[in-house]
C-alpha cells in the first residue's frame, strides 16, 4: 500500500510539472498571436493589392505572349512548403506533410525548420523569414521558370480560418492564368502590358510567399495555443483523478493501520 501511495505521489508531481509547462507555452503563444495576426493581415492586404494589378495585366491580350503565361505541361513541379519552426502545435505540421503526399515527384523548397528537416535541407526559419529572402527566392523561381527548368509552381501552406480552425492548402502560382470572369480595367500601362508584367512578376510572387509565410506562422501559433490549452485541461483532469485515487489509497492505508493497532491491543 505504501508503495502505491508513493507511486501516485510521484505521478501527480510529474503531471503537475507537465501542466506548468503547457501553461507556460500557452502564455507564450498567446503573447505572440496578436503580432502574428497583425503581420498576416498586412501581408494579405499587400498581396491583394498586387493581385489586382496582375489580374488587370493578365486580362490583356498582349500579356498572353509572356513566358509566365505559357501553358503548363505539368511534368516538372516545384512546391514551396511552409511548415513550423517547432513542434507541440497539434496537427499543424502533420497536415502540411499529409498534403504533400500527392506530389511525391515534386521539387520541394522548404521554409520553416520542420519542413527543412523533412526535406534534409539547410534550416530556414519561418518566423524570421524576411521580405528580402522572399524577393531573392522569387527572382530565382522566375528565372528558372523562364528557362524551362520546371513547368508549374505552387505553395503548400496553412490557411487561417479562425483561432480554432486552420486548414492546409495547395495554391498554384505559375503559370499565370487569365480569369474569364475578371472585371474590366481602365488602367494604362507604360511602356506596354507585357513588359510591366515581366518586371512585376517577381515582386508579385514575393508578396505571395510573404503572405503565405505570415499566415502559416499565425496558424502555427494559434494551433500551438489550442494544443497547449487542450493539454493543460487534460493534465488538470488527470491530476484531479490521481488526487482522488491518492486520497483513497491514503485513507485505505490509515484504516489498515488503525485496524492493526486495534487488533494488537485486543490481543
Amino acid at each position: 500500500m505504501g508503495a502505491d501511495i508513493k507511486k501516485l505521489r510521484n505521478r501527480i508531481k510529474s503531471v503537475d510539472s507537465t501542466l506548468h509547462l503547457t501553461k507556460a507555452m500557452g502564455l507564450v503563444a498567446s503573447s505572440k498571436i496578436r503580432r502574428a495576426t497583425d503581420s498576416m493581415n498586412k501581408a494579405r492586404q499587400y498581396e491583394r493589392a498586387f493581385a489586382e494589378a496582375i489580374e488587370a495585366l493578365t486580362a490583356c491580350t498582349e500579356c498572353q505572349k509572356s513566358p509566365f503565361m505559357r501553358a503548363s505541361e505539368g511534368k516538372k513541379t516545384r512546391l514551396i512548403v511552409i511548415a513550423g519552426d517547432r513542434g507541440l502545435a497539434g496537427g499543424y505540421n502533420a497536415n502540411i506533410f499529409r498534403a504533400l503526399r500527392e506530389y511525391g515527384d515534386a521539387e520541394l523548397i522548404p521554409i520553416g525548420k520542420r519542413a527543412c528537416e523533412k526535406c534534409g535541407k539547410e534550416i530556414n526559419s519561418a518566423e524570421r523569414f524576411s521580405s528580402t529572402q522572399a524577393l531573392e527566392l522569387a527572382r530565382t523561381l522566375c528565372e528558372d521558370f523562364k528557362n524551362g527548368e520546371y513547368d508549374r509552381l505552387g505553395i503548400v501552406g496553412t490557411k487561417y480560418v479562425s483561432m480554432l480552425t486552420q486548414e492546409a492548402y495547395v495554391s498554384w502560382i505559375l503559370p499565370l492564368e487569365r480569369k474569364e470572369d475578371a472585371p474590366s480595367h481602365n488602367a494604362v500601362f507604360e511602356p506596354d502590358e507585357q513588359s510591366i508584367l515581366n518586371l512585376a512578376i517577381a515582386e508579385y510572387i514575393s508578396a505571395l510567399i510573404m503572405s503565405a509565410v505570415r499566415e502559416s506562422f499565425a496558424c502555427e501559433i494559434a494551433s500551438r495555443r489550442n494544443a497547449m490549452d487542450s493539454a493543460g485541461k487534460n493534465a488538470q483532469q488527470m491530476i484531479d483523478e490521481l488526487g482522488l485515487e491518492y486520497n483513497r489509497a491514503r485513507q485505505g492505508a490509515i484504516t489498515q493501520e488503525l485496524t492493526e493497532i486495534v487488533a494488537g491491543s485486543n490481543a
